[in-house]
């Protein structure tokens, strides 16, 4: 840990770069209290997740380290005590390095060193050192990598997955339930032929299932974890076989199936699954903001907007317009969704940034997936419980819509032939009437026909008629 010494509220730790003043309740050391001097830039931290994980990987490497005789075991014992203690969230608050640090994230590797190892000090009574004990076999360049590995993957399946297949199961029922409501479609926001309103829920809940599907696909890539590779993928100062333990120890523990990254220089020195997750949740947050568009867009007004759907009321919606309620569930869910684009394109820049045995953009990229996977899995939930599910339609006006459109006439063309049914439309248009109106006056068509070609049930099932 290095000499100590207490001076007021602080006490001085000699590293190799010569003394240093650390609060005296700290639980870290000297290289910790240097990268929060050198790194005074946004006061993001990283979250609780990745220092879980981080515990998990201190925890693991001390089983392994004692288990392939390269540590003494009651050292390991109380390091693997001290880590469990990390793992619990016990001293999240001595994770006090900035986001923006060194690339690496080295200096939250040496906090967590550092933390580690005054805590096995206090269980074992004698000195536990944070390079030569806690990060044996280690280096931040294999620690940090796997960290976000391990950290994604437990969120993902923790809190993202479920809440994703949570809003799915909402607009599927929405799908069901408004599968008897015909309405008229859109395209290039112009009337067209007729739908089911059910069939448009369907179509948003078949977007949150292939997101959910991407996700998957993603995640599987960042079950490869990098430990073993030590500093540039070599294993340097590690045993033989000891990534393959620490993929066991770590699989057994979260109960996900990592293994050993098949090419531990690949491992080291790029981020490719990192950024295929990134890409996945922003095609997810895509879908989110095509859904949450046409949301806002259907349930317009009340009184003179498009008025097909009701929102629940969750809030006032103006400070000057009494009465006036606002699509706010949908709005943050929106915003959401540029934040996620936006950590995104950060995650791309930082995986591009990697040089030769390294990328060294670690912590920002650790910081924005794991934030993005946190806010999308927190909006999908609160999407799917404060709005979708309490979402309503308005039959009648719908109806009477679907009645209205001049896109009907369309249903006309295979009897009567194009020009003679876009002439109907323009009828109709300017004496405002409907096409059914202008076609009994133009078409010369049997009201039993008429009927039969208009029917917006038949129209919204693609089926045609008999002639």
């Amino acid at each position: 840990m290095g000499i100590q010494t207490e001076i007021g509220g602080h006490r001085v730790e000699r590293d190799e770069m010569g003394e240093v003043q650390v609060p005296v309740l700290a639980l870290y050391g000297a290289q910790t209290q240097r990268a929060v001097e050198n790194f005074p830039i946004s006061g993001l931290r990283l979250g609780p997740e990745f220092i879980r994980a981080l515990g998990l990987i201190k925890r693991a490497a001390a089983v392994n380290n004692a288990r392939m005789g390269v540590l003494d075991p009651a050292v390991a014992n109380a390091i693997l005590s001290a880590a469990e203690e990390v793992v619990e969230g016990r001293h999240d608050g001595q994770f006090v390095v900035d986001v923006f640090q060194t690339g690496s994230g080295t200096s939250t590797n040496m906090n967590a060193n550092e933390v580690i190892a005054r805590l096995a000090s206090a269980h074992c009574g004698h000195d536990v050192h944070p390079n030569d004990h806690v990060n044996r076999s280690q280096s931040s360049n294999d620690v940090i990598p796997s960290a976000i590995h391990v950290a994604a993957v437990e969120m993902i399946h923790g809190l993202l997955l479920p809440a994703m297949d949570g809003l799915h199961q909402a607009l599927r029922d929405k799908a069901l339930e408004f599968a008897d409501v015909i309405k008229i479609g859109r395209t290039h926001l112009q009337d067209a032929l007729p739908v089911r309103l059910g069939d448009e829920f369907g179509a948003y809940a078949r977007q949150v299932e292939l997101s959910i599907e991407r996700v998957k696909v993603a995640g599987d890539a960042l079950l490869e974890l990098p430990m073993g590779g030590t500093a540039v993928g070599t294993g340097v100062n590690a045993p033989a076989e000891f990534g393959r333990f620490m993929a066991e120890v770590i699989s057994v523990w979260t109960r996900q199936p990592f293994r050993e990254a098949v090419n531990h220089f690949q491992a080291q020195s790029s981020r490719d699954a990192v950024m295929a997750m990134a890409g996945a949740l922003k095609a997810f947050a895509v879908a989110l903001m095509k859904i949450g568009n046409d949301l806002r867009l259907l349930a317009s007004g009340p009184r003179c907007g498009f008025g097909e759907l009701n929102l629940p009321a969750v809030q006032p919606g103006s400070s000057i317009m009494p009465g006036k309620v606002n699509p706010v569930i949908i709005e943050s869910t929106l915003m959401v969704c540029a934040q996620v684009m936006g950590y995104e394109s950060a995650i791309t820049w930082c995986c591009a940034g990697g040089q030769l045995e390294l990328n060294a953009m670690l912590p920002l990229m650790a910081y924005d997936l794991l934030e993005a996977i946190r806010i999308l899995a927190n909006t999908s939930r609160n999407l799917a419980d404060r709005c979708i599910s309490g979402i309503t339609a308005n039959r009648e006006l719908i109806a009477d819509e679907a009645e209205r459109s001049f896109a009907l006439v369309t249903a006309l063309t295979p009897d009567i032939g194009h020009e003679a049914a876009a002439a109907i439309a323009r009828e109709a248009h300017t004496r405002g009437t409907t096409v059914r109106d202008a076609a009994r006056a133009m078409s010369g068509l049997s009201e039993e026909r008429l009927n039969e070609l208009l029917d917006a049930k038949r129209l919204a099932d693609g089926s045609l008629p008999s002639r």
